[in-house]
C-alpha cells in the first residue's frame, strides 16, 4: 500500500449504517479485451481490497461479487476497526465472501508503535480467528517512528509479542514491507539489521512488496537467497518507471498491472520455493485512469496467460 495521507485514515476507517448498491460502473469497470482461462481461481490468486478501497467504502457486497466474477479465489482485506471488518462483524462478513466463493485469506490490521497491551492484542487474534484468515500483517509503519533504530527494535519486540497470540488462534502474523525500511537509519538498515535479524521467524513472516523492494534498489531474489523460506507472502504489482533507489512513498504515481510494467515476476516466481512463498496477492494502490476494476482484471488476465503458464 501507499503512504498518502488517507492510507492511515484508511485503514482506521469504520464504515457504519446500510451500505447502498452503486453502479459500479462509476469506477470504471468493464469487461477488458484480454482473455481469460477457463477458470481463473484455480490459480488460488488474491486481491489486496485497497486496491479497490472506494467501491469498497460504498457497496461491498457488489464490489465483492466483480472480484469474485474477475476469478479472484482469495481476498486480503483492509478494513478492520472497532472489531468489524468493513462494517461487518467477522462471521457476516466471511459468509458473504464465502457465499460469493472465495475465501478470506489476510488482513492488514495496524499496531501502533506506542504499543499493544495483552488484551487488545487478543482481541485482534479472536476476530480474526472469527473472519477465517489464515493471516493478519502489519501493514505500515508511521513516519515517525522510523527515525530511530530503538523504534524498529520496540515494534519488531511487539510484533513477535502480536505473533505470538495470533499463533495460538492458528493465525499467522506478518509484515508488509514498503521501501523506507531499506533506507539507512542511524548507521543500520532496519529491514536487514533489525526486521530480519530480530523477528521470529516463527511468528512474523513477511509480506513482501515486489513494487517498493524494488524501488528501494532491491532484487527479491537475492533477499529470498540471504533469508530462505522467510516470505510465505508476496504483494505483486507492477510499475512503469526504472528509478535511482529512494525511500519514500510520497508522490509515487507509476503502478501498474501486473505484467504491464518492468517488474520480471517470471524470474521472481522461479525462486518462490526458496523464499517459502505460499500465495500471490494483486494490490495496485492507484490507476492512471481511474479504473481500478480493468486494472485488476488485467492483471489477473496477465498472470493466469503469461506469466504463471
Amino acid at each position: 500500500m501507499s503512504n498518502k495521507s488517507s492510507r492511515r485514515d484508511f485503514l482506521n476507517l469504520s464504515m457504519t449504517g446500510a451500505l447502498g448498491a452503486i453502479f459500479l460502473s462509476q469506477y470504471g469497470y468493464k469487461k477488458a479485451s484480454s482473455v481469460l482461462v477457463p477458470d481463473p481461481k484455480k490459480f488460488g490468486l488474491a486481491l489486496q481490497l485497497y486496491t479497490i478501497r472506494d467501491a469498497m467504502q460504498t457497496d461491498v457486497a457488489g464490489s465483492l461479487k466483480l472480484v469474485s466474477d474477475i476469478g479472484y479465489k482469495y481476498i486480503e482485506l483492509a478494513g478492520y476497526a472497532n472489531r468489524k471488518f468493513y462494517g461487518m462483524n467477522p462471521t457476516d462478513f466471511k459468509k458473504l465472501v464465502n457465499d460469493l466463493g472465495m475465501d478470506i485469506l489476510s488482513s492488514h490490521t495496524q499496531v501502533e508503535a506506542k504499543g499493544i497491551t495483552p488484551d487488545n492484542a487478543k482481541i485482534m487474534a479472536e476476530d480474526h480467528a472469527l473472519l477465517g484468515a489464515k493471516y493478519c500483517i502489519q501493514p505500515w509503519v508511521n513516519a515517525e517512528d522510523r527515525k530511530s533504530i530503538s523504534n524498529y527494535q520496540k515494534m519488531v519486540a511487539d510484533w513477535n509479542f502480536v505473533g505470538k497470540i495470533m499463533k495460538e488462534t492458528s493465525i499467522q502474523f506478518g509484515y508488509h514491507n514498503h521501501n523506507f525500511e531499506f533506507a539507512t537509519v542511524e548507521g543500520k538498515i532496519p529491514f536487514y539489521d533489525v526486521y530480519m535479524v530480530e523477528m521470529d521467524k516463527d511468528l512474523v513472516t513477511i509480506e513482501l512488496d515486489l513494487f517498493w523492494a524494488t524501488k528501494a534498489g532491491q532484487n527479491p531474489v537475492e533477499i529470498f537467497k540471504k533469508y530462505p523460506g522467510r516470505f510465505q507472502l508476496f504483494h505483486l504489482k507492477d510499475m512503469y518507471m526504472q528509478e535511482a533507489p529512494f525511500y519514500s512513498t510520497d508522490n509515487v504515481t507509476d503502478f501498474a498491472p501486473v505484467g504491464e510494467g518492468l517488474i520480471h515476476f517470471k524470474e521472481i516466481l522461479a525462486a518462490k520455493d526458496l523464499a517459502g512463498m505460499k500465495y500471490m496477492i494483486v494490490e495496485q494502490d492507484a490507476t492512471k485512469d481511474g479504473k481500478p476494476f480493468d486494472a485488476i482484471r488485467t492483471s489477473i488476465g496477465n498472470l493466469t496467460n503469461r506469466i504463471l503458464d
